[in-house]
C-alpha cells in the first residue's frame, strides 16, 4: 500500500498547527513522516519539506512551541510585525478558484499584483527560512517522495515542483510560501512563481495514485461568504477525484480549539505558539482514528 500525505497553506499559523498536528500524531503512533509521497502547498510546503528531509515528527513543533528567535522555525525576521491585510488577495483568490473565470488568467492577474507589490527582496525572504534548510547545497532535494505547488507569476500556469523539477527545494518552497503581495516571487529556472494556494489550498487531486491520501487542511471556507464556498467545493472535487481514482482519502480539518487558537488572520505570527498547542492537543486526540488506516 502506498501512502500519500498532502498538507495544505494557511500561512504561519498554518506551519504552527499543521507541525503541531503531525507531533502530536507521532506522539501517539502516527508517524506522517514515514508518507511514501509529501505534497505541500504554501505553508505545508515548509512543513512537508521538513518531514521529507528527515525532521523527526514527534519534535516538529518544538521550537514554535519554545517561541525562539525569527528565523529558526519557518518565521521570516520580521514577524513580529502587524499581520498583512489579505482582504484583497482573498478575493481575487475565490475569482480564480470560482470557476466563474478562465483560472490561469484569473491567477495571472493575481500574478501581476505580487509583481507589483512592494516587499522584502527575493534574497532576503529566502534567507528567512531559517536553520531548517540553511546548510542544504542549492539544489538539494529529499531522497523522500516530495512535491510542493506554485504558481508562473506571468502566465498563471500551475507548477508542481518534484525532484525531477531539477530545481533546488529551498527555492521550490520559497515559491510555495510566496504569498501575493506579502512576500516576493521567487526566482526558479527564470521566471517568477507565487503561492501554489492560488490554484487550490491544498492542491490534493496531485496526490492521485496512492492507496491512501491523508489530507491536512488549514481552512476551507472559514470566513463566509460566496468566495469562501467556491473555495470548499473545489476541495470537495479534488477529493472526489481522488476516492474516483481509487484513493481512500482521510481528511483532517481544525477542531474548534484549534479554531479559536488561529485567530481571523493566518498571517498573525503572534498567534503561531497557541496554534501549535491546539495542533499537538489535537493530533494525540486524532491519532486512534487514524490508526486503523496508517497503520
Amino acid at each position: 500500500m502506498t501512502r500519500a500525505l498532502v498538507l495544505g497553506g494557511g500561512g504561519p499559523v498554518g506551519i504552527a498547527w499543521e507541525s503541531g498536528l503531525v507531533a502530536g500524531l507521532a506522539q501517539a503512533g502516527v508517524d506522517l513522516g514515514r508518507a511514501d509521497f509529501t505534497m505541500g502547498t504554501s505553508a505545508g510546503s515548509f512543513v512537508g519539506a521538513r518531514l521529507a528531509l528527515g525532521a523527526d515528527a514527534k519534535t516538529l513543533a518544538d521550537p514554535i512551541l519554545a517561541d525562539r528567535i525569527p528565523g529558526e522555525d519557518g518565521r521570516p525576521a520580521s514577524g513580529g510585525a502587524p499581520p498583512a491585510d489579505l482582504s484583497r488577495l482573498m478575493q481575487m483568490i475565490g475569482e480564480a478558484q470560482g470557476g466563474l473565470r478562465n483560472p490561469a488568467e484569473a491567477r495571472a492577474e493575481i500574478g501581476a499584483f505580487a509583481l507589483a507589490a512592494q516587499t522584502i527582496d527575493e534574497a532576503a525572504f529566502i534567507a528567512s527560512f531559517g536553520r531548517s534548510f540553511a546548510s542544504l547545497p542549492a539544489d538539494a532535494w529529499p531522497e523522500r517522495g516530495f512535491g510542493c505547488t506554485a504558481v508562473d507569476a506571468e502566465t498563471g500556469a500551475f507548477q508542481l515542483w518534484t525532484k525531477d523539477s531539477g530545481v533546488g527545494v529551498v527555492r521550490a518552497v520559497a515559491s510555495s510560501c510566496s504569498v501575493p503581495g506579502v512576500y516576493p516571487p521567487v526566482t526558479l529556472n527564470g521566471r517568477r512563481y507565487i503561492d501554489g494556494g492560488m490554484r487550490s489550498s491544498t492542491n490534493a487531486d496531485m496526490a492521485a495514485g496512492h492507496d491512501l491520501v491523508v489530507v491536512i487542511a488549514v481552512r476551507l471556507g472559514a470566513a463566509g461568504g460566496a468566495a469562501a464556498e467556491r473555495i470548499a467545493a473545489r476541495f470537495d472535487e479534488e477529493v472526489e477525484s481522488l476516492k474516483h481514482g481509487g484513493s481512500t482519502v482521510v481528511v483532517i480539518t481544525p477542531d474548534d480549539a484549534s479554531i479559536e487558537a488561529f485567530g481571523v488572520n493566518l498571517m498573525d505570527f503572534r498567534r503561531r505558539p497557541a496554534a501549535a498547542r491546539a495542533g499537538l492537543a489535537q493530533g494525540l486526540t486524532d491519532a486512534a482514528e487514524l490508526k486503523p488506516f496508517w497503520g
